[in-house]
């Protein structure tokens, strides 16, 4: 037993495959290459299981991975698949002749019930090891339980059916629970709820599912042997503990539909195919005496939930008086009927037989098969031996079946991963299609097949479908790869081809006129798609010749725009004449490169609406670029043609603040030409400093001279500093103007009396003004009677400057008395110094014996030192040392040689004579010792260090020295 699940393949068995096979190595027309290298395995593969029984097998149950059987009368032998190595042998317990009549296993592989024969109920737990005999069920024949897929749990079977041999259908509920003597039994409840009849009276139920559907339906389908019920109602919201009651109340008065056949085996048996554990079932196969009844399964269906319905007859030698069918199975794709030597596996898309497995006589005979729906294992069993069916990629084939039956979708469906068999089906659409002439749904199934392009177009040339050969030609365009760019060149080419000889043809019939904007539609689209693009793109200039050939220029604009080539779209409104047009196109698509290209064509017919779209674009053109096109377009010299130049002009100088100096140059001359009133306005808001104008000075002077603006040239030439020019050529425009710039020049005071002397000499000798030119010794503090006097000529009397001469004697007299003024102040203040000096030298300071220097702060006496009328003491070393970094560095080096020289000279001698000596100094020593100490002295000790300059200046230095700063950080650490 410890290897009871070890499998191996049954080299005894005989099975014969009828299902078609896949040849070898195949080259179909798609292109495809399909080897196959070794034979493929079946979809069935029958594996004994390695077990041989103490006693002969009476039933067998295999659900969620959990197999029971029972052997003889009074064993029941569990195993768990996983643990196949720990089977679990339980004695049911029974001393009379009662045999096992079924097995119920729920779908948790949790719950187990045994009917007996002597209509009796035991039930085992999965976690439990106790049989447990269900007194609420006795004197009740089990044929069928209806387990609750949506309730159910490992502890809990929640409301579920049961069908009897009577034809009875109860609702109970089993409990896992096991309280011990007095503990609750485990079926809570058992309550009949219906009884099923045939022609006879009541019939056993053979067979009970029950179901959710969808928005809280539910359906309940039961069989007899010659009929199919179907009990369909809504379940309360929350009602889910009330069970079936309600579903079956409904029926009281009246029977549900059921669907009925002559024939009987004497009973049948119901199978679901379930995708999933918990999901809801999909199709059905009902097992009785005319065949199987199969079909899908559809819960939304008010009515009736089968759909589909077929009947599989049965073949001759197989059904009742002959060998019965004694089970059935249900596989996505398969229903499976066990006879007494064979098994046979019925295609349920075509009803084929595809498999005939039979069984070696010494197994003995067949009596059961069931369905994991967990695993989709699939066991049958004799009375001495175990089998298991592998179902192995039951859809392989099923795309074949499908396209045999011309379900195209379904068969692309069950081969979207197999390239080569998709193919096969799309072709094989494509051929349908083109048959039934639905030419563009076979248009589309063929550009996505791998058949020789050359065929396909040919097909609908000769069938004369155009617009079928255009959607494939496009569709295979969109499925062209980046690399195959020849390819998408010939087919842009050719479907553009297509659509304009299309549209030639439909243009001028007034009865195609729909079909002809449903193809101008199609073209546009197929222009403008998005899949096309980059081809597009890459092929525009072929497309652009083949618009012009046809002379289809709404199509040739139309696509410049989706090209964004708009350069070919304005040149295309400026050859006819549509300037307004070009421009809108210019101001939407804002490119300045085109607005530079077409601006001297635009300027000539629309120049304001130009100008407003050059001042709408702003700073995104360089007005630099637009300067020619204005050059030409002003060269008329008419008004309207100048001020448009100069709107945009100045809008670039005043808005956009351009420094340009080609611009403002420009901006000049169309002043000087067209606006002379804005000219001077326009040199007076530029300043008068020369380094801040953008305007070419010498340029500007000229053009104004050019063109006679003489108050525009006295500006420049005040700008350029050339006052001498400016006055000149102000007086012959206005003396006051004159006047104005003889005052300019305010820092040089000769220049000044220079240029004033130019205006009176200009208003005494051009103009032979007398009080004009005493007005000008008023006006200028520099002119003096005496320096105007020589330009009047010899006949002028002295009345007329007796005013001018009495006040420049009045302002004489008036100096006079200020120098005398300044004079006594003078020696006042040099008696005030003599007196200072003397009380100076009598001045003297008290040095106590406790007195520190105010740097070393160590006593003062110790050694030489200063006192400062500050009350400041320094030591004459410390003192040196304080000041010496303050001072400059021509100082420094004065008292480093100071310093020399004093080391190196003598030390003053002894007596009288000899000290006269010394100080008086040798005449080619040098100075004396006394005298360097004077200049040290003077250079040290001139102030306080802490009171005088030296302290001022100091006072943005660090309090220390940078050089030092990381040494005195650190210290503080």
């Amino acid at each position: 037993m410890a290897s009871i699940l070890d499998e191996y393949e049954d080299s005894l068995s005989r099975s014969t495959v009828l299902q078609p096979g896949c040849p070898s190595v195949g080259i179909p027309h798609s292109g495809y290459v399909n080897a196959q290298l070794e034979k493929e395995a079946p979809i069935f593969t029958k594996q004994r299981i390695d077990f041989t029984p103490s006693e002969r097998i009476t039933s067998l149950v295999v659900s969620c991975n959990q197999l029971c059987m029972s052997l003889g009368k009074d064993t029941l032998l569990r195993i768990d698949l996983g643990k196949a190595n720990e089977p679990n042998h339980m004695e049911l317990g029974r001393k009379d002749d009662a045999k096992v009549h079924k097995m119920f296993l729920d779908p948790t592989g949790s719950h187990l019930l045994i009917a007996l024969s002597s209509t009796e109920v035991l039930y085992v737990n999965r976690n439990g090891q106790k049989v447990r005999p269900l007194a609420r069920w006795k004197g009740q024949l089990v044929e069928s339980v209806g387990w609750n897929k949506a309730l159910g749990t490992e502890s809990s079977t929640g409301p579920i059916l049961v069908g009897t041999a009577q034809g009875q259908i109860f609702e109970a509920e089993l409990s896992a629970s096991e309280g011990g003597l007095f503990g609750p039994a485990p079926d809570l409840y058992f309550r009949p709820l219906y009884v099923l009849n045939e022609e006879g009276g009541p019939a056993p139920v053979c067979s009970l599912e029950a179901e959710r559907g969808p928005e809280g339906r539910g359906f309940v389908i039961a069989t007899t042997r010659q009929r199919l019920f179907q009990f369909i109602g809504r379940v309360a919201e929350g009602a889910e503990a009330q069970g079936f009651s309600g579903l079956f109340a409904a029926y009281a008065d009246h029977p549900p539909p059921f669907r009925e056949f002559p024939s009987s085996l004497g009973y049948s048996e119901l199978a679901f195919y379930t995708p999933k554990l918990r999901s809801a079932p999909r199709a059905f196969a009902w097992m009785m005496g005319d065949g199987v009844l199969y079909g899908s399964l559809d819960c939304g269906r008010p009515d009736s939930l089968l759909s589909e319905e077929r009947v599989w007859e049965y073949p001759e030698g197989v059904g009742p008086g002959a060998s019965p069918p004694l089970a059935i199975v249900l596989t996505q794709f398969h229903f499976l009927l066990l006879l007494a030597d064979r098994v046979e596996a019925v295609c349920t898309l075509t009803g084929q037989v595809v498999l005939r497995d039979h069984f070696l006589e010494k197994f003995g005979p067949l009596k059961h098969m069931v369905k994991d729906s967990s695993t989709g294992h699939l066991w049958a069993h004799t009375e001495r031996a175990v089998f298991r069916y592998h179902v192995q990629r039951e859809a392989r084939d099923v795309w074949r079946t499908y396209l045999d039956m011309n379900r195209f979708d379904l068969a692309k469906e069950y081969c979207r991963e197999r390239p080569d068999c998709l193919d096969t089906v799309l072709a094989r659409e494509a051929d349908f299609c083109f048959r039934q002439r639905r030419y563009l749904e076979s248009a589309r199934c063929y550009a996505l097949t791998q058949s020789y392009f050359e065929e396909i177009a040919l097909k609908f040339l000769e069938a004369r479908q155009e617009e079928a050969l255009a959607e494939f030609l496009q569709r295979k365009l969109a499925s062209l790869k980046p690399a195959e760019r020849t390819q998408a060149t010939l087919l842009t080419a050719w479907l553009t081809e297509l659509y304009l000889s299309r549209l030639g043809a439909l243009q001028g019939d007034p009865d195609a006129l729909n079909l002809y904007r449903e193809t101008r539609e199609r073209f546009r689209s197929f222009l403008s798609s998005p899949r096309h693009k980059e081809w597009l793109f890459a092929s525009r200039a072929s497309i652009h010749e083949l618009l012009a050939s046809h002379g289809d220029t709404e199509h040739m604009v139309y696509f410049a725009v989706i090209m964004q080539d708009y350069e070919r779209v304005v040149a295309y409104h400026c050859q006819h004449e549509a300037y307004e047009e070009a421009l809108a196109v210019l101001a939407r698509h804002r490119d300045p490169q085109l607005f530079y290209k077409f601006s001297p064509i635009l300027i000539r017919h629309i120049p304001r609406q130009l100008v407003d779209a050059w001042i709408e674009m702003g700073s995104r053109l360089d007005a630099r670029q637009l300067i020619p096109a204005l050059v030409n377009y002003s060269q008329g010299g008419e008004a309207q043609q100048v001020s448009q130049a100069i709107r945009y002009m100045e809008f670039c100088v005043n808005v956009l603040g351009e420094t340009e100096q080609a611009i403002h140059n420009y901006l000049l001359s169309l002043y000087a030409r067209g606006q002379p009133a804005s000219l001077l306005a326009y040199l007076e808001q530029a300043g008068a400093s020369p380094h801040r104008v953008h305007y070419d000075l010498k340029y500007a002077l000229r053009l104004c001279a050019e063109h006679g603006h003489h108050r525009a040239c006295v500006h420049v030439y005040k700008v350029l500093e050339l006052y001498e020019e400016a006055v000149d050529l102000a007086l012959q425009v206005d003396v006051d103007l004159a006047k104005q710039c003889a005052d300019l020049p305010e820092e040089d005071e000769e220049l000044r009396k220079k240029l004033w002397l130019k205006i009176a000499r200009h208003v005494v000798q051009e103009e032979e003004d007398v009080q004009t030119a005493m007005a000008c010794l008023a006006s200028c503090p520099l002119l003096k009677i005496e320096d105007v006097l020589p330009f009047f000529p010899d006949f002028v009397t002295i009345d007329h400057f007796k005013e001018a001469i009495c006040s420049s004697l009045k302002a004489y007299n008036h100096h006079i008395q200020e120098l005398q003024r300044e004079m006594e102040e003078a020696t006042a203040s040099a008696q005030r110094i003599r007196r200072d000096l003397q009380e100076l030298r009598g001045r003297y300071g008290t040095v106590e014996p406790q007195d520190k220097c105010a740097t070393c702060d160590f006593p003062l006496l110790n050694r030489p030192f200063y006192l400062f009328l500050c009350g400041h003491m320094f030591h004459a070393d410390c003192l040196l040392q304080a000041v010496r970094p303050g001072l400059p560095a021509y100082k420094q080096a004065r008292l480093e040689e100071l310093q020399r020289k004093l080391g190196a000279a003598p030390p003053p001698a002894k007596g009288s004579a000899r000290a006269k000596e010394a100080e008086g100094g040798t005449a080619a020593g040098g100075p004396s010792r006394e005298q360097l100490k004077a200049d040290l002295d003077e250079l040290v000790a001139a102030e306080c260090v802490y009171c005088g300059e030296l302290m001022i200046r100091s006072i943005d230095r660090p309090f220390i020295d940078p050089q030092r700063y990381e040494e005195e950080h650190l210290s503080w650490l």
